[in-house]
């Protein structure tokens, strides 16, 4: 069970009066140092009871806290707490086999930027930890991620990542699924972008007023520059996103789309919205009407289209309109 602030707070204060050798500390003592210890974090605590202290000791002492050896000397009708070793101190314990495996799990789920030099320690690290403390191989995965470790244009992202990180221009050759020639940027690069298991590069070419945006799977080349670095002083990437699906942004103000799901897949958009800004309207037999606030771009109407037959957009009209040549253009593939 992690281990929340107060109880860590306990927990130090406990330890520094088991190493006092130069006083007696009995259980209601304890429980002074230990909201005195609080009170000075937080004045409108309510301060801990002598239950709460036994069950801190006890944590202490097992193998999933601490493993701490106490002397626990009557005096009287009274017991006084005291470490063994009174060199002892929980700050100079290494850390135990439970807490080994939660870092483990951790440093699986890191393990997923594999690839990037900034994340090479994690499998360094976690070899160290089965070693150190002789964790049981997993022979299994047990938890996956979408991702696509065969994707072309992964191996860019090591270098388009240290480019970011040291606001380096980079010379990238980029040739698009439709063009014949391929296209050259220099790009001060600010954002790596995973959409729908591809990744995108966002960053700023002179050459244009707004972001650039290459998908790393149509990179040719990428070569670093020394050319002078131009700072980010256009795009909060934390809002960027906020008002678009996917990573394409157009000029576009953004609009209240508006769709009707049927009742085979209402309940999905209803676990798994389409967007945050998504809305209930109405439920009816038949489905439920939705709405979601974004700007119209290609990434919308394609994961609109992928509802098929399940769903249909009412409003806006271009959005309608658009959904509606998609379908038409479907249709006379199969004739």
């Amino acid at each position: 069970m992690p281990i929340n602030k107060n109880a860590q707070i306990r927990y130090n204060t406990l330890d520094r009066c088991f190493r006092n050798t130069g006083r007696k500390y009995f259980i209601e003592d304890l429980i002074d140092e230990c909201n005195i210890s609080l009170f000075n974090i937080d004045e409108n605590t309510s301060g801990i009871q002598r239950r709460q202290i036994f069950d801190d000791i006890k944590f202490m002492e097992s193998e999933d806290g601490y493993g701490i050896e106490l002397q626990k000397k009557r005096e009287g009708r009274k017991t006084y707490y005291r470490y063994d070793d009174t060199k002892f101190s929980i700050g100079n314990q290494p850390i135990n086999e439970k807490e080994a495996n939660q870092l483990r799990s951790a440093l699986m789920v890191l393990s997923r930027f594999e690839g990037l030099p900034q994340f090479e320690w994690v499998r360094e690290m976690k070899a160290k930890l089965e070693h150190t403390f002789q964790l049981k191989d997993i022979e299994k995965e047990f938890i996956s991620f979408d991702s696509n470790v065969d994707l072309k244009g992964l191996e860019f992202l090591s270098i388009l990542f240290d480019a970011i990180y040291y606001q380096k221009v980079v010379k990238v050759v980029y040739k698009g699924f439709l063009d014949n020639e391929s296209k050259t940027f220099e790009i001060s690069p600010y954002f790596l972008k995973q959409y729908n298991n591809r990744w995108f590069l966002l960053g700023k070419d002179d050459r244009f007023p707004t972001i650039t945006n290459i998908a790393l799977d149509r990179i040719v080349q990428v070569e670093v520059l020394n050319n002078i670095y131009i700072q980010n002083a256009f795009v909060d990437f934390t809002d960027y996103f906020e008002d678009i699906i996917g990573v394409t942004r157009n000029e576009l103000s953004s609009e209240v789309i508006t769709f009707f799901v049927d009742k085979v897949r209402a309940d999905y958009v209803k676990t798994k919205p389409i967007h945050g800004t998504q809305k209930k309207l109405e439920d009816t037999e038949k489905g439920t009407t939705f709405s979601i606030d974004v700007i119209p771009n290609k990434e919308l109407e394609t994961q609109l289209f992928a509802f098929g037959d399940h769903l249909t957009v009412i409003s806006p009209e271009s959005v309608r309109i658009s959904m509606k040549e998609r379908v038409i253009n479907l249709l006379a593939s199969y004739q």
